[in-house]
């Protein structure tokens, strides 16, 4: 009998073991992999070529931290809602889709030094001429992607709901229907916003000028190994100090994205 229950044992603490290593997050620092999450649907910043390989900005940018620390990176993709879920059940270990920081994310997540500063801007139709601001987006229609900071700006803005928001998975998407008459507006990324009216052919231009000027960070779960933390910290002030994010920004934009 004694055997027998030695036996049971040893196969409890093999399980356990294999469940444990099954985190990514936490103190897990034998595991050189870094997950990195990224929707891979947001051109220039992540996005699939025509070859499907999984490029931009931000793909770039985590290759060059994963070699200067000397750990491996791994891409992992989903709709951009579904990251912070990701996130939060230790799947990934961050994510690099140019995650704006806020007040209300702060008080969940550690983050990074900033390494993306950008103007959150409306697009319309060429031929709109009235929408320039937040205030004009009144009785109007806005898209913005689903669970983003766009989101959360003008809910916060729009307190008597005044402003009929559409949520969309696809960036892409909700230019189109911008293009197409079907909403009035969209908010997102200055950038994003001008990679997509000189590519896509689509019938936009800038609303006005820039909403508010933001940054972008690397958000970690509050329990993450402080260690992997602070060899990315001393990977983007590294790769400033040495002219790197310059470089990697203006392979894909026409500015420098990185300058602070």
């Amino acid at each position: 009998m004694k055997k027998i229950g030695l036996g049971v044992l040893l196969v409890i603490l093999v399980a356990v073991s294999v469940m444990i290593g099954t985190n990514i997050g936490g103190n897990e620092k034998e595991n050189d992999k870094i997950v990195v999450g990224m929707s891979g649907g947001y051109k220039p910043y992540t996005y699939s070529d025509e070859k499907g390989n999984l490029v931009g900005f931000e793909v770039d940018t985590w290759n060059e931290i994963g070699k200067r620390i000397g750990r491996e990176v791994e891409f992992m993709t989903a709709d951009f809602s579904g990251l912070f879920g990701l996130l939060d059940s230790g799947k990934i270990h961050t994510i690099s889709n140019q995650i704006t920081v806020n007040d209300k994310r702060k008080e969940k997540y550690i983050f990074s030094e900033p390494y993306v500063y950008y103007g959150a801007q409306l697009v319309v139709r060429s031929d709109n001429n009235d929408i320039l601001d937040l205030e004009s987006l009144k009785g109007k229609s806005v898209g913005v992607s689903l669970g983003s900071n766009y989101e959360e700006m003008i809910k916060k803005f729009d307190v008597k709901n005044e402003i009929d928001v559409i949520t969309y998975e696809s960036y892409q998407g909700s230019l189109q229907d911008v293009s197409l008459g079907r909403i009035d507006a969209v908010l997102n990324d200055k950038l994003a916003g001008l990679t997509a009216i000189e590519e896509s052919g689509l019938d936009l231009k800038l609303g006005g000028e820039p909403i508010e000027m933001l940054f972008n960070a690397f958000p970690f779960v509050q329990s993450q190994d402080a260690v992997l933390i602070e060899q990315v910290n001393e990977a983007i002030n590294a790769m400033y100090a040495d002219g790197t994010f310059e470089e990697i920004a203006l392979r894909w934009f026409p500015v420098n994205i990185t300058e602070k």
